[in-house]
């Protein structure tokens, strides 16, 4: 089932001078299509505080709601999808699971990490990371945009058609070579989140990206 992958996906994060809640508001009201909430910090309970509060949101602007991990919430609240950071988890099990309803993207950071996410079912992919990142921090090899430029290369050549979005220190000028190498989209937490103006930095990137 062809699902629908926004090209610009924006991720809240735990960040002093705005909740998950304030993040979701602003960038939906800037016209965001596609939220990723990630909050790795919190209790079930907080989670589904958040969550239902961010759904309401969502459903008020006509966004996507993903939720990063955390796939035994699915059925407590209005989530669409989920976001899946393990770089070992298997999609055709979590499909079986979650069903064909939900949508499901995974994380890699090696082409041959995309290349089985893609044949295990995910309906998209965060690839990265691009650049350094204190969002999500980990001992990846940086991509840079060559690296974008390979995997799309492969992908081509194997046929496999993946929604791939880069991650991973995006910044609005990199926005431009990144879509050049055929990529899908963009996600992006601390460059929107984090910005002196978020709405302004989330309209910014929606304008860059499309």
């Amino acid at each position: 089932m062809k699902k629908y992958i926004e090209k610009l996906q924006f991720i809240t994060h735990d960040i002093q001078k705005l909740s998950h809640i304030e993040q979701a508001q602003i960038a939906c009201s800037a016209g965001a299509k596609w939220i990723q909430y990630r909050c790795l910090t919190k209790n079930d309970d907080e989670l589904l505080e958040d969550i239902n509060a961010i759904a309401e949101i969502c459903d008020d602007w006509g966004a996507t709601l993903i939720v990063t991990d955390h796939i035994h919430l699915a059925g407590k609240a209005d989530i669409q999808g989920f976001h899946i950071e393990d770089f070992d988890a298997d999609f055709g099990k979590l499909r079986e699971k979650l069903g064909e309803d939900m949508t499901i993207g995974g994380s890699a950071t090696t082409l041959e990490g995309l290349i089985r996410i893609a044949r295990e079912g995910a309906d998209y992919a965060g690839y990265g990371p691009f650049y350094t990142t204190l969002t999500k921090p980990n001992n990846a090899p940086l991509l840079g945009v060559e690296g974008y430029e390979k995997a799309m290369t492969a992908l081509k050549n194997l046929n496999i058609d993946l929604p791939v979005l880069a991650v991973g220190g995006v910044t609005l000028s990199d926005v431009d070579p990144l879509m050049n190498t055929g990529i899908f989209g963009i996600a992006v937490s601390a460059a929107i989140n984090q910005a002196e103006d978020m709405r302004e930095a989330y309209l910014d990137f929606y304008d860059q990206v499309r």
